[in-house]
């Protein structure tokens, strides 16, 4: 339990405003922010990036750096002003009463010092209890975080833990004080979809067990929805809305709010007659906003002369407590309007076969064992009798967690590796065995990649256009300069990017004009196969949404074959025509998307969905939390890929899951699963995703 009681408000920020100074000017980072984190409370705050999340967190901490400096309003916690406190109060305070986790788990761990001792500094420092104490302490809290084995985590250096493993550790070391307050900051970002579900349902509980009020930053709105009691919506350093979880995502008052809903893929979304709404412009700087309303520009709402006019201060929303909003048309506004200037468009009908995968497997040496203990070299088993086709216009999601093979393959298509066994046709000729230096150039232009992340993908000496020009280049693509500069030219405009950015540098684009420059010189060659891995991850989602549909429209225009990986289901059900699920190197199940996302599922299937966050109140969904991490391909399990983390395999007789590699087992229409399940009970499984009012 807390350790003390306190009646009031445990976090309260009233009229914030936190600056940045520079030798320039003055950069307003935060403006007039207020919220109330009540005991017990969880408290969501989202919004784009750049929109003063962390700066909020960070003014809490009261470690803004020698730049950062509160200029206006106070922060309160448990009555007392942070500001007015000595540095010798605020250091007793910190880690203690207010602790904060970071979206990196090894920024917060020590590499040269052992987890145990990183763990029992924590109350040692703060309570000055004995080290037996300590120790004890952090078993117990290692046990809670639901880590194995916890003598032997407490004994381990934090490169022996993966990445859902630290951050549980220092979710364990936040704790260790027993603070009042828990500051998260994007504390799943860098993780799996299905750690990210265990990590979220951890903190919610912790949360219960230790009655902890917590301040949950994220830019997903359906893990705040799964974590949080009340949710603070921020634009552009401002709060526009704030109430309850119901409040606002039933009864949002705020067009941004609205907006941000309309930019994410929910239950219901479809490329085609239900298409996700972008939202227009782009995200004002900070020493370049608007008068009067932030968001103004690119509001459907906006009335010149009124919304521009002064400040715009918080409005309370009539019957609902503690709902608030920023917006002064709020009462006159149709919310259930459905968006205007939305087009549906046909579905496009897959054409013939263009790529073939026959068993493909990829095998690595490595040499490691060999170097420290003298033994023979491993082999890493990347990619497992890989067999699939993909057809002329179609959109293939390739799904699964870290470690399951989804980049090898990507890097074997591409012939950056080359297949150690099995067949890769493109339009029946094999190239899975010719590197990419020896793949003819028109082989090239027909198979290119986009990569996750924008920003490494850009020379950051050549401008957009030259970046695209030196594409067309090494396609052999135009008789001369002028043909290629005129060819970069309609390049932007299928990306939707203005011409004049073909003479600007990549530090002056965002980073989903970054993607799509990326995606312009993917297309320079008129790439007939297009690889694109985690696209849209690393991108805001309000920008997530025109990205997709650029795809989209590219590829119904091009009649492009798109190899989406992902590990977001949401995008997958949102544009795939087809789904393939991959597990440790192995292809699990295979299907058409509505196929796929009803039962029968693969175990491992069925566990990916259920750890899917959906920024839908009325979802519901069956409730499975994977235990362990994927096993190394280095030394994978006997027998089936999955079984020592699958919740069905009692219902198989016999040890048929450790001893033999199920088959592949054809159901209706296609749809293949690679398991050892009965028909029967394949049969029996129940939807994990249902809507309340299905």
């Amino acid at each position: 339990m807390p350790k003390d009681s306190h009646d009031g408000p445990i976090l309260e920020i009233d009229n914030l405003s936190i600056s940045f100074f520079t030798r320039d000017r003055e950069i307003p980072a935060v403006m007039d922010f207020s919220c109330r984190v009540m005991p017990g409370e969880a408290m969501g705050l989202v919004g784009e990036s750049g929109c003063g999340k962390s700066t909020v967190a960070l003014g809490v901490m009261q470690d803004l750096g020698a730049n950062g400096r509160i200029t206006g309003g106070t922060i309160r916690f448990k009555g007392r002003d942070l500001a007015e406190m000595s540095p010798g109060e605020l250091r007793d305070i910190r880690g203690r009463e207010i602790a904060m986790i970071y979206q990196e788990p090894m920024a917060s761990l020590n590499p040269a010092m052992k987890v145990g001792r990183q763990l029992m500094e924590v109350p040692r420092i703060h309570e000055s209890i004995t080290r037996s104490e300590a120790r004890a302490r952090a078993l117990e809290l290692v046990a809670d975080v639901k880590l194995p084995d916890p003598e032997r985590i407490l004994d381990a250096y934090p490169h022996q833990l993966s990445g859902g493993q630290q951050q549980r550790i220092v979710i364990a070391m936040a704790l260790m004080a027993n603070p009042s307050l828990l500051i998260l900051d994007e504390p799943t970002t860098a993780l799996d979809v299905t750690v990210e579900a265990a990590v979220v349902e951890l903190v919610r509980d912790l949360g219960r067990k230790y009655g902890t009020s917590m301040l949950f930053i994220s830019h997903n709105l359906g893990l705040v929805l799964e974590t949080c009691d009340r949710l603070c919506v921020m634009y552009s350093g401002e709060a526009v809305e704030t109430g309850s979880i119901e409040d606002v995502f039933d009864r949002m008052r705020h067009p941004y709010t609205q907006a941000l809903f309309r930019s994410i893929p929910v239950p219901g979304a479809d490329k085609n007659t239900k298409p996700l709404v972008a939202i227009p412009g782009n995200f004002p700087l900070p020493h370049e906003r608007p008068p009067g309303c932030n968001f103004g520009p690119r509001c459907d709402y906006f009335q010149a002369g009124r919304c521009d006019a002064k400040p715009i201060p918080m409005f309370a929303v009539k019957d609902d407590d503690r709902h608030r909003t920023r917006c002064l048309r709020f009462e006159e506004i149709d919310w259930q309007a459905l968006p205007l200037g939305v087009a549906q468009t046909d579905r496009t009908e897959p054409g013939r076969v263009v790529l073939r995968m026959d068993n493909v497997k990829k095998y690595y040496e490595s040499d490691a064992s060999t170097l420290f203990s003298g033994g023979d070299p491993k082999v890493v088993k990347a990619n497992e009798t890989l067999s699939f086709d993909a057809r002329e216009g179609e959109t293939l999601a390739i799904v699964g967690e870290s470690g399951c093979g989804k980049s090898t393959f990507a890097k074997v298509l591409m012939g950056l590796e080359t297949a150690t066994e099995g067949r890769i046709l493109l339009d029946d000729r094999p190239i899975g065995d010719t590197a990419i230096a020896d793949r003819t150039t028109g082989t090239v232009a027909d198979i290119q990649m986009v990569f996750q992340n924008p920003f490494d993908t850009l020379n950051p000496s050549m401008t957009v256009g030259r970046q695209i020009t030196r594409a067309l280049e090494v396609f052999g693509i135009g008789d001369s300069e002028a043909d290629r500069r005129e060819r970069m030219l309609t390049l932007l405009d299928l990306v939707k990017l203005p011409r004049e950015f073909a003479d600007r540098m990549p530090r002056q684009l965002s980073g989903g004009q970054k993607q799509r420059v990326g995606i312009a010189r993917a297309f320079a060659g008129d790439a007939r196969i297009v690889v694109a891995d985690e696209p849209v991850s690393a991108l805001d989602v309000s920008v997530q949404a025109a990205v997709t549909d650029l795809l989209m429209d590219i590829q119904r225009e091009h009649r492009t074959t798109l190899l989406f990986i992902s590990h977001d289901m949401g995008i997958v059900r949102y544009l795939a025509d087809r789904v393939l699920v991959m597990y440790l190197g192995h292809v699990v199940e295979i299907g058409k998307t509505e196929q796929v996302f009803a039962p029968p599922y693969h175990p491992y299937t069925e566990a990916l969905l259920s750890a899917v966050p959906i920024a839908d109140t009325r979802v519901q969904k069956k409730h499975i939390v994977l235990e362990g991490d994927v096993p190394s391909a280095m030394n994978p399990p006997p027998g089936c890929p999955f079984q020592t983390r699958c919740r069905w395999k009692s219902e198989v007789p016999g040890g048929l899951c450790e001893t033999i590699v199920p088959p592949m087992v054809t159901i209706e229409g296609g749809h293949q699963i690679k398991c050892h399940l009965s028909r029967e009970k394949l049969d029996s499984m129940e939807p994990v995703i249902t809507l309340a009012d299905d």
